[in-house]
């Protein structure tokens, strides 16, 4: 098992900051490929960003390439995600996940956290 939890996120402007932390414990955390998802009110979840094992490969939505930016530190079993230019659109509960790989099917699921973009 690996035990994730997000923290991190809040209401900020359109325009404005934020980074979403996601703190495994459990598992040996730099054997998981990580990623970030994302739900808005009545949408479907959707995938925002992928990382690698090695944080060498990542793979982002097409709907926040260039403002959003993943990262991890092994050594602290977390995960980042930097958010710039904040969109109202972004408003949703982020949730971080890890699996085998980028592409698949994840395994471990943390509980999210709420993002409202104002306007």
């Amino acid at each position: 098992q690996v035990q994730l939890v997000e923290s991190g996120g809040g209401l900020v402007q359109a325009g404005g900051s934020l980074r979403l932390s996601c703190a495994a414990s459990g598992r040996t955390f730099s054997n998981y490929a990580m990623g970030w998802f994302r739900q808005a009110p009545g949408k479907g979840r959707e995938v925002v960003a992928g990382i690698s094992w090695s944080g060498a490969n990542t793979d982002y939505a097409d709907s926040v390439k260039g403002r959003f930016t993943i990262s991890r530190d092994n050594a602290k079993n977390t995960v980042y995600l930097q958010m710039n230019s904040l969109k109202p659109e972004d408003t949703a509960v982020y949730t971080c996940a890890a699996g085998i790989t980028i592409a698949s099917t994840y395994e471990f699921w943390g509980q999210g956290t709420q993002v409202t973009v104002s306007s």
